[in-house]
Protein backbone atom coordinates (compact mmCIF):
# COMPACT_ATOMS: atom_id res chain seq x y z
CA UNK A 1 0.00 0.00 0.00
CA UNK A 2 1.28 3.46 -0.87
CA UNK A 3 0.88 5.96 1.95
CA UNK A 4 0.30 9.52 0.79
CA UNK A 5 -0.38 11.23 4.13
CA UNK A 6 1.18 10.19 7.42
CA UNK A 7 0.34 11.58 10.84
CA UNK A 8 3.15 11.22 13.33
CA UNK A 9 2.29 11.72 17.00
CA UNK A 10 5.41 13.24 18.52
CA UNK A 11 6.01 14.30 22.11
CA UNK A 12 9.66 15.34 22.20
CA UNK A 13 10.68 12.51 24.54
CA UNK A 14 13.54 10.12 23.74
CA UNK A 15 10.93 7.55 22.68
CA UNK A 16 9.29 10.19 20.51
CA UNK A 17 12.61 11.02 18.88
CA UNK A 18 13.03 7.39 17.89
CA UNK A 19 9.58 7.55 16.29
CA UNK A 20 10.60 10.75 14.53
CA UNK A 21 13.68 9.07 13.06
CA UNK A 22 11.72 6.03 11.90
CA UNK A 23 8.82 8.17 10.68
CA UNK A 24 11.16 10.36 8.63
CA UNK A 25 12.70 7.36 6.90
CA UNK A 26 9.30 5.82 6.27
CA UNK A 27 7.72 9.04 4.99
CA UNK A 28 10.66 9.67 2.66
CA UNK A 29 10.49 6.14 1.24
CA UNK A 30 6.75 6.60 0.58
CA UNK A 31 7.04 10.16 -0.70
CA UNK A 32 4.28 10.97 1.79
CA UNK A 33 3.31 14.32 3.21
CA UNK A 34 3.77 14.15 6.96
CA UNK A 35 1.92 15.88 9.74
CA UNK A 36 3.62 16.09 13.15
CA UNK A 37 1.29 16.38 16.12
CA UNK A 38 2.05 17.10 19.76
CA UNK A 39 -0.91 16.88 22.13
CA UNK A 40 -0.85 18.96 25.28
CA UNK A 41 -2.77 17.35 28.12
CA UNK A 42 -3.02 18.14 31.81
CA UNK A 43 -0.81 15.06 32.21
CA UNK A 44 1.78 15.92 29.58
CA UNK A 45 4.47 15.00 32.02
CA UNK A 46 5.89 12.13 29.93
CA UNK A 47 8.04 14.29 27.69
CA UNK A 48 8.19 17.18 30.08
CA UNK A 49 9.53 15.06 32.92
CA UNK A 50 12.72 14.95 30.93
CA UNK A 51 13.02 18.73 30.82
CA UNK A 52 10.14 20.73 32.35
CA UNK A 53 8.85 18.90 35.42
CA UNK A 54 6.08 20.92 37.07
CA UNK A 55 5.89 23.49 34.29
CA UNK A 56 3.02 25.93 34.04
CA UNK A 57 0.47 25.55 31.19
CA UNK A 58 2.04 28.37 29.14
CA UNK A 59 5.47 26.74 29.46
CA UNK A 60 3.92 23.41 28.40
CA UNK A 61 2.44 25.03 25.31
CA UNK A 62 5.77 26.65 24.43
CA UNK A 63 7.63 23.36 25.02
CA UNK A 64 5.33 21.43 22.68
CA UNK A 65 5.30 24.14 20.01
CA UNK A 66 9.09 24.19 20.05
CA UNK A 67 9.13 20.39 19.96
CA UNK A 68 6.97 20.35 16.83
CA UNK A 69 9.01 23.14 15.20
CA UNK A 70 12.19 21.11 15.83
CA UNK A 71 10.53 18.08 14.25
CA UNK A 72 9.40 20.10 11.24
CA UNK A 73 12.94 21.39 10.69
CA UNK A 74 14.28 17.83 11.00
CA UNK A 75 11.90 16.58 8.28
CA UNK A 76 12.42 19.53 5.95
CA UNK A 77 16.20 19.13 6.10
CA UNK A 78 15.61 15.63 4.76
CA UNK A 79 13.44 16.89 1.91
CA UNK A 80 10.16 15.66 3.36
CA UNK A 81 6.96 17.69 3.00
CA UNK A 82 5.74 18.30 6.54
CA UNK A 83 3.31 20.38 8.54
CA UNK A 84 3.40 20.79 12.32
CA UNK A 85 0.40 20.84 14.66
CA UNK A 86 -0.22 21.19 18.38
CA UNK A 87 -3.50 20.42 20.08
CA UNK A 88 -4.80 20.55 23.63
CA UNK A 89 -6.95 17.69 24.89
CA UNK A 90 -7.02 13.91 25.12
CA UNK A 91 -4.38 12.33 22.88
CA UNK A 92 -6.59 9.65 21.31
CA UNK A 93 -9.31 12.17 20.45
CA UNK A 94 -6.86 14.75 19.08
CA UNK A 95 -4.90 12.21 17.03
CA UNK A 96 -8.14 10.81 15.57
CA UNK A 97 -9.47 14.31 14.82
CA UNK A 98 -6.34 15.42 12.97
CA UNK A 99 -6.02 12.08 11.15
CA UNK A 100 -9.52 12.62 9.78
CA UNK A 101 -8.95 16.32 9.01
CA UNK A 102 -5.78 15.70 6.98
CA UNK A 103 -6.98 12.46 5.39
CA UNK A 104 -4.17 10.41 6.95
CA UNK A 105 -3.51 6.98 5.47
CA UNK A 106 -1.35 6.05 8.45
CA UNK A 107 -0.77 7.16 12.05
CA UNK A 108 2.73 6.50 13.41
CA UNK A 109 3.46 6.64 17.11
CA UNK A 110 5.86 5.27 19.64
CA UNK A 111 5.39 2.87 22.49
CA UNK A 112 7.38 1.97 25.52
CA UNK A 113 6.31 -0.42 28.20
CA UNK A 114 3.95 1.41 30.54
CA UNK A 115 4.34 4.44 28.29
CA UNK A 116 1.76 6.89 27.11
CA UNK A 117 0.33 4.63 24.41
CA UNK A 118 -0.25 1.85 26.95
CA UNK A 119 -1.93 4.35 29.26
CA UNK A 120 -4.17 5.63 26.45
CA UNK A 121 -5.28 2.13 25.53
CA UNK A 122 -5.88 1.12 29.14
CA UNK A 123 -7.88 4.18 30.11
CA UNK A 124 -11.57 3.27 30.27
CA UNK A 125 -12.71 6.84 29.53
CA UNK A 126 -10.85 7.03 26.21
CA UNK A 127 -11.81 5.39 22.97
CA UNK A 128 -8.89 3.28 21.79
CA UNK A 129 -6.91 4.79 18.96
CA UNK A 130 -7.47 1.69 16.85
CA UNK A 131 -11.22 2.18 17.08
CA UNK A 132 -11.02 5.96 16.71
CA UNK A 133 -9.15 6.18 13.39
CA UNK A 134 -10.10 4.89 9.96
CA UNK A 135 -6.55 4.33 8.76
CA UNK A 136 -3.57 2.16 9.59
CA UNK A 137 -1.63 2.56 12.82
CA UNK A 138 2.09 1.86 13.01
CA UNK A 139 3.47 1.48 16.51
CA UNK A 140 7.25 1.82 16.79
CA UNK A 141 8.91 0.17 19.73
CA UNK A 142 12.63 0.59 20.27
CA UNK A 143 15.18 -0.03 22.98
CA UNK A 144 18.13 2.22 23.71
CA UNK A 145 18.80 5.88 23.18
CA UNK A 146 18.10 7.98 20.13
CA UNK A 147 19.17 11.50 19.51
CA UNK A 148 17.70 13.68 16.82
CA UNK A 149 20.20 16.25 15.72
CA UNK A 150 20.59 18.68 12.92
Amino acid sequence: MAYRTILLAYDGSNDGRRVLLEGADFAKSCGAKTHLLAVITPKSGHAMAQSLAGAEPMEQTLFFRNTVEDGVRFFRKRGIEVEGHTARGEPVEEIARLAKDVGADLVVMGHREHGSLARWWNTPTCVSLLDAVRCGVLVCRHEGEAVVGD
